[in-house]
C-alpha cells in the first residue's frame, strides 16, 4: 500500500497522540480527586469538632446539674439542720421556763378574747382565765376567787416581791395577773376583752399572792 507523505506524517503522531491522552487521564483524574481528598479532611475535622463541642457542652450541663443538685441537697440539709437546732432551742427554752411563766404566756396568749361570766375557755371571766393558765401547767387552786384565797398553795407577797405570773387580787372578788409593775394581765368585766390594764390611784390590788410550785421549772 503507498503512502503519502502527509499520511506517514499523521500516522507517526498517532503513537504520541495515545502516550499523551494515556498521561492526561490520570492527571485530570487526580485534578478531580484531590478536591474531595482536601475537603474530606475537612470535613472530618469539622465533625470532630463539632462533637468535641457537643460533648462539652453536654459534660458542662452535666455538671452544673449535679451543682445545682448538691447545693439543693445542701440547703434540705442545712434547713433541715436549723430547723432542729430552732427546735431543740424552743424546747430548752420551754424547759427553763417556770410554770408560773408558762402560765402567763398562755393567759397572754388569749389576748382579745371576750369576758364572759363563768367562762374558762373561749372566752374568760377573770379568775375562770386565771384557773385555766395555772391548769395548763398543771396546777389547780379553785375556781373562783372565793376558793383561790382559801387555798393553801397562795402564799402572800408583797407588792415588791411580785412577779409576772403572780396573782394580784382587787379585793376579794376580782383577780389578774401580774404583767410588771404597773400593769396586769386578766378579763376584766362584760363588753371588754382579755388584755393589759393599768394600775392607777383608783385602780391597783390590793393582795398579791404567788402559787406553790409554780416557780419550779418542770412539769
Amino acid at each position: 500500500m503507498h503512502r503519502t507523505p502527509d499520511q506517514g506524517i499523521i500516522l507517526s503522531r498517532i503513537p504520541s497522540l495515545y502516550f499523551k491522552r494515556a498521561l492526561a487521564i490520570p492527571v485530570l483524574t487526580a485534578v478531580a480527586i484531590l478536591p474531595m481528598l482536601s475537603a474530606h479532611p475537612a470535613a472530618a475535622r469539622a465533625a470532630t469538632t463539632q462533637a468535641a463541642a457537643i460533648t462539652q457542652t453536654a459534660s458542662a450541663a452535666q455538671a452544673d446539674a449535679a451543682t445545682q443538685a448538691a447545693a439543693t441537697a445542701q440547703t434540705a440539709v442545712t434547713t433541715e439542720a436549723a430547723t432542729s437546732t430552732q427546735a431543740a432551742i424552743a424546747a430548752r427554752t420551754h424547759h427553763r421556763r417556770t410554770r408560773r411563766m408558762r402560765a402567763y404566756r398562755w393567759a397572754a396568749s388569749q389576748r382579745g378574747k371576750p369576758y364572759c361570766w363563768g367562762g374558762t375557755s373561749g372566752c374568760f371571766d377573770c379568775s375562770g382565765l386565771v384557773m385555766a393558765a395555772y391548769q395548763h401547767v398543771g396546777l389547780s387552786f379553785g375556781r373562783d376567787t372565793t376558793e383561790m384565797l382559801a387555798s393553801s398553795r397562795l402564799i402572800r407577797v408583797g407588792r415588791r416581791h411580785a412577779k409576772k405570773g403572780d396573782l394580784a387580787f382587787y379585793g376579794t372578788g376580782h383577780v389578774e395577773l401580774v404583767a410588771g409593775r404597773k400593769y396586769t394581765l386578766g378579763a376584766l368585766h362584760e363588753g371588754t376583752v382579755i388584755g393589759w390594764h393599768r394600775l392607777s390611784v383608783w385602780w391597783h390590788p390590793t393582795m398579791y399572792f404567788r402559787i406553790r410550785g409554780a416557780g419550779r421549772r418542770n412539769g
